[in-house]
């Protein structure tokens, strides 16, 4: 079906971080938007704001009246939804055209340059950060993103630019619709074996997404990656790292709450540039985006504005309270590399406070797969409290339980297993130094509550 044709959008599963910045596309294009979610979330009452027709119970009888037309509707839907899901099997039964979230995407890189961010952990920074610079350089651009941009509220940029920022996500191969003009990768850290099967079949999915990158492109890969890529000729490849590398970082200095460092770059080297959101793994993060950025034309100072500008990402080493007394921030780091590197970052930023994890373990797989990785990476921290582990789309497996982490964790820690309905309770009855809520699961729907309970300790 071309774009051009369609009338009416169908989403179903609308309430995605993903899905909904489609969503948002479609509305601001003025077609009738309509769809499905499991549950109400504050990003679907956005939604209703902005015009989308929503409900929340399976019910075929409930789609609008302008999505029920197959010639000028299109249904898109996330693979998280079960293939028995009554609204799918009535739209597949009557001959609509149904294209999943990133088949989408797909199409949107065919026809604008796509700037994509690939990786296990560090693409919806890197994408958030890349899309800023670019957004607010004479170049402007599009974005589809996998988190809120604390700069513009939302997951989604809309500007008449022939760029597009796209969050290349690799579960369920979805990153292998896209058609990239650049690319970076930002890292290859095994996960969804429960898709994948095996760290070589990951690897390899990251080698085919390197040969969907279009002639003329780029690829920038952060240094030391295990995989292979495939690069069709005429297509440019760069690296980059934090102190080596094409694109690298020089004279980095860290204090008083500031990040400043030299971006080293074979195109024109940037002295000063210092970070809007200055927690150390952004270093990294901002070297990828930068080069990608100025590889498309972003001159040095554009390069250094969009910088320090950067505001952040909600749920990404997001600070809700930071005061002498008292840090509390949440982060959606959710895989082992990406717990490592937060506590990594705020061990750096606080050597000598009490630092205290609440972590809730993300699916049931990732957990039997790198419980002994959780527990090492969070043994970096000095208490570890631990809730139930999120499902998400996953039934139970035996055996596997937020035990498998709390056993492995480093003789030293001080660790407690909670359920995830006692969290309020366990922050109004503990003190803290610092205090981060980790995981991509429901627990960060009580970070504002915690927020308020923390702030009336200090008032």
């Amino acid at each position: 079906m071309d774009f051009k044709d369609i009338k009416a959008v169908y989403f179903i599963g609308a309430g995605g971080i993903g899905m909904s910045a489609i969503a948002r596309y479609f509305i601001s294009k003025g077609l009738v938007v309509g769809g499905y979610d499991k549950t109400p979330s504050e990003l679907t009452l956005h939604l209703e704001k902005e015009g989308m027709l929503l409900h929340y119970e399976e019910d075929v009888n409930a789609i609008p009246q302008a999505c029920r037309r197959k010639e000028s509707c299109l249904v898109i839907y996330t693979p998280a939804v079960p293939a028995e899901h009554q609204e799918l099997v009535w739209f597949r039964e009557n001959g609509f055209e149904i294209q999943k979230r990133a088949q989408v995407l797909g199409t949107l890189t065919q026809a604008h340059k796509g700037l994509c961010v690939a990786g296990t952990h560090g693409k919806t920074t890197t994408s958030t950060m890349c899309a800023h610079i670019m957004h607010q350089s004479h170049l402007d651009c599009n974005a589809f993103l996998g988190g809120i941009s604390k700069n513009y509220g939302t997951n989604y940029i809309l500007s008449d630019s022939d760029y597009v920022v796209i969050e290349a996500d690799e579960f369920d191969r979805s990153f292998h619709w896209l058609r990239p003009w650049m690319s970076v990768i930002t890292s290859t850290d095994p996960d969804h074996l429960d898709i994948y099967g095996t760290k070589e079949a990951y690897l390899d999915g990251f080698r085919h997404y390197t040969e969907l990158i279009q002639p003329g492109g780029a690829l920038i890969v952060r240094r030391g990656l295990e995989m292979k890529e495939n690069l069709q000729p005429d297509v440019r490849r760069y690296d980059y790292g934090l102190t080596e590398g094409d694109f690298h970082a020089d004279n980095i200095r860290i204090g008083n709450g500031k990040i400043v460092f030299d971006f080293i770059s074979p195109i024109e080297s940037v002295a000063n540039v210092e970070l809007g959101a200055p927690i150390p793994i952004n270093i990294e993060n901002g070297i990828a985006a930068m080069a990608m950025a100025q590889l498309n034309g972003c001159t040095a100072e554009e390069l250094k504005y969009g910088m320090k500008t950067y505001g952040g990402v909600e749920r990404r080493f997001d600070f809700k309270i930071k005061t002498d007394k008292l840090v509390f921030l949440s982060d959606y780091a959710h895989h082992p590399k990406e717990i490592y590197q937060s506590a990594k970052s705020i061990r750096e930023l606080y050597k000598d406070k009490h630092i205290t994890a609440i972590f809730q373990p993300h699916l049931y797989t990732r957990t039997r797969d790198f419980y002994k990785e959780f527990a090492e990476a969070l043994s970096q921290l000095d208490e570890v409290v631990l809730t139930e582990i999120y499902p998400a789309r996953e039934l139970p497996i035996e055996g596997v339980t937020s035990e498998l982490i709390y056993n492995n964790l480093r003789e030293g820690v001080k660790k407690e297993i909670i359920r995830k309905d006692e969290a309020l309770d366990f922050v109004k009855n503990h003190s803290f130094e610092v205090l981060i809520v980790l995981g991509a699961g429901d627990l960060d729907d009580l970070v504002p509550q915690m927020t308020k309970i923390l702030n009336n300790k200090l008032a």
